[in-house]
């Protein structure tokens, strides 16, 4: 991808010129360039697993009427041939790579209370945005968690890889994941919306105009429900639950026409599914002999981090409290 500079911009129509490509940041799903030429640059996204086009394409979609309801985000480029997707040829590594516009920005602070409030009425509007357009099946990383066999059978090979965290998998196996699992529920009909699906501090650059929300690769169906109240745990801290962050946030998704409400620990069923799943997969990757050493490692890494951030009931169970008292 570091060579593709040229290409990525001729599939693109963006110009000619000397183009540069340097690395930015990593994700679960990709690795993040930017491409910079005749005074301009661009977020080029490199998938380093499957590409789902047909995702890609409710990305598109949702991104896109988010935008007519004022969510700033950066705009997801077609290439010439009106794909928003891209297949490199082999010797650029044949990955998959997505455009996006630019964005200068930091990082989301989650104590700002501005954006507290941005984040609580950027959640009602993707909500309003997403509003019958939920007629696929939901994705099962949402909805569904690993069953007690399948955590054995994982632990006994990550046991055998003779990985230093195996020991405290095991432990997180015997305790949380059975603790959690249980409150992992399916979704009621009539709370599916289409939405962003990955609302975290990371996934939100503040430049001179305000938030502008990234990430829209997760775009698909969900609770509006569970999506709401695995933001409010995300933006309150995790597990330090700011009581006074989560009214906030509520107040404002109320104020913005949101209907979610949470009633409880199944509400935040996605937030342990996902947890739980991201675990599994994560493990799985870095015992697996077909990637490369450097995805082994950061699999690795994602597995020690999110064994020791693990939501905790008894904060789940402040912040439901918290939100009975905004209505």
């Amino acid at each position: 991808m570091r060579d593709a500079g040229g290409l990525v911009a001729e599939v693109y129509s963006l110009g000619g010129g000397s183009w540069s490509v340097v690395p930015v940041t990593r994700g679960a799903l990709g690795q993040i360039w930017k491409l910079s030429g005749g005074g301009r640059s661009w977020a080029v996204k490199e998938l380093l697993f499957e590409c789902d086009v047909e995702q890609v394409g409710r990305e598109a979609a949702l991104r896109n009427a988010a935008e007519e309801l004022g969510i700033a985000s950066p705009r997801l480029l077609a290439n010439r041939d009106g794909s928003y997707v891209t297949r490199l040829p082999s010797d650029a590594g044949a990955s998959h790579v997505k455009l996006y516009d630019w964005i200068d920005g930091t990082e989301a602070d989650p104590s700002d209370p501005a954006l507290l409030d941005w984040l609580g009425r950027t959640t009602a509007l993707l909500h309003r945005a997403g509003e019958g357009t939920a007629d696929e099946e939901l994705n099962p990383w949402y909805t569904r968690c690993p069953e007690e066999a399948d955590w054995t059978d994982l632990h006994e090979k990550v046991q055998r890889a003779g990985l230093d965290w195996a020991g405290e998998l095991g432990r997180f196996i015997g305790t949380s994941a059975a603790e959690l699992g249980r409150w992992v529920t399916s979704v009621e009909p009539g709370d599916v919306v289409t939405s962003h699906l990955d609302l975290r501090p990371a996934n939100v650059l503040v430049g001179r105009e305000g938030p502008v929300l990234l990430d829209w690769d997760n775009a698909g169906p969900a609770s509006a429900e569970q999506e709401f109240a695995r933001a409010v745990f995300v933006w309150s801290g995790g597990n330090r639950g700011d009581v006074d962050a989560a009214r906030r946030v509520g107040l404002a998704y109320r104020r913005a026409g949101g209907r979610a409400v949470v009633s409880g620990p199944a509400s935040f069923s996605m937030l342990f599914a996902t947890h739980l799943n991201y675990i599994r997969v994560q493990a799985e990757c870095a015992i697996d002999p077909t990637v490369t050493a450097a995805q082994r490692a950061f699999a690795s890494g994602q597995v020690v981090e999110s064994l020791r951030s693990v939501p905790e009931l008894a904060v789940v169970s402040r912040l439901v409290a918290a939100l009975d008292t905004v209505g």
